[in-house]
């Protein structure tokens, strides 16, 4: 009789090694999932394209952009090719299927959308994104302040911003567009020397006197820097951003607008309710018809239309954000678009963590005093 049934057997075999490939493979899926996991709920990093927000950050910053200070959201796209946006890397080729499309909530914050924070968000326009339909999460990326939170009233006279009756003071850095008139073509190592990018310049031909023409977007240090130049016969400011255009946000009626005289705009908070008439259907009719979740909406003859029945009121369902460039005359921003829906924010710019400069020599190539420095 066994009188030791109650032990375990002994392992006739060890079990079988993994291989050196399904080692890889489960190493790779791993990695995939946590870095997936991390994007989608804490951290998802960023580069700078434009030159929309200098000098607070600069083409060629690598930020991180802090998910969980706003609150997650949680996926709308689910068939989709992880660590992708819009399409497969190097390709044409979309990178999701929208055969399942789940609603959108937002996990709980650390903090709510401020006024002055550098916030990522997906650009609401359709004209933005490629004249493509993107579902709400994979729309581009746009980076910019916030400048008017729901509820403020803004507006910006003679370039300056003004928000429910206060100037904002401007950041330290901000560039503004000028006309600058040379006596000749300004030397490329000029520029050089004054720290202008190719991306701050650019040359508008000449005058019947034969003099060049520079468009510059200059801070006021390098704007006192370029008066001071033997070689240079004038310098305005650009006369372009106060010229009204039917290019300025709401786009129909108050073609008096411009960039540097705007509004004043009041901002749509969650549980405002606005009367329906010309006036409030200028400035809030297409937000409430493309971002505010209905199935029919339709404006016409000053009337605004839910599901085939006229209102007269209506209240707002989410709240709505301003947001402008920090470079002002350089920026595509909530001046010439619009509103920034709530369920359109991704995330606050939390710091930079490499930053590189294109037309740097291979010692200045990297901005070593711009690493892990904490964006504000």
């Amino acid at each position: 009789m066994n009188w030791k049934f109650w032990q375990k057997k002994k392992v006739e075999k060890d079990a079988k090694p993994k291989s050196f490939l399904r080692e890889w493979a489960d190493a790779i899926v791993f990695a995939v999932v946590a870095a997936t996991l991390i994007r989608w709920l804490i951290m998802e990093a960023y580069t700078i394209p434009t030159p929309s927000m200098e000098n607070s950050l600069l083409v060629g910053d690598f930020l991180f952009v802090s998910k969980f200070h706003y609150g997650t959201r949680t996926p709308k796209t689910v068939l989709q090719l992880p660590l992708t946006h819009q399409k497969i890397w190097f390709t044409d080729i979309p990178s999701y299927l929208t055969w399942i499309q789940l609603p959108t909530y937002r996990l709980p914050g650390i903090s709510s959308v401020k006024r002055e924070d550098v916030v990522v968000f997906n650009v609401p326009p359709k004209f933005l994104n490629d004249n493509i339909d993107y579902p709400l999460d994979l729309k581009t990326n746009y980076i910019k302040r916030c400048v008017g939170i729901p509820g403020d009233v803004l507006k910006v006279k003679d370039g300056q911003l003004i928000v429910n009756d206060t100037p904002i003071k401007n950041r330290e850095g901000m560039q503004f567009s000028y006309i600058i008139v040379s006596k000749d073509e300004i030397n490329e190592r000029n520029f050089t020397a004054l720290e202008i990018d190719p991306e701050d310049y650019s040359y508008r031909g000449r005058t019947e006197t034969n003099q060049a023409v520079y468009q510059m977007f200059l801070t006021p240090e390098r704007l006192a820097q370029i008066k001071a130049l033997p070689y240079v016969v004038s310098v305005t400011v650009d006369p372009y951003q106060n010229q009204p255009h039917d290019l300025v946000f709401p786009m129909s009626k108050l073609a008096t607008w411009t960039a540097d005289n705007y509004g004043p705009i009041t901002i749509p908070f969650k549980g405002l309710t606005i009367a329906i008439n010309d006036s409030t259907l200028n400035f809030y009719g297409e937000t409430i018809k493309n971002y505010e979740h209905h199935n029919d909406v339709k404006i016409e003859n000053n009337k605004l239309l839910i599901d085939g029945k006229a209102v007269d009121k209506y209240t707002f369902s989410q709240n709505y954000y301003f947001m402008m460039g920090d470079n002002r005359h350089n920026s595509l921003d909530s001046r010439f678009w619009g509103f920034v829906p709530e369920d359109h924010i991704v995330g606050k710019a939390f710091f930079i963590w490499l930053s590189l400069n294109k037309y740097g020599d291979l010692l200045h190539k990297i901005r070593w005093n711009r690493f892990f420095k904490l964006i504000d």
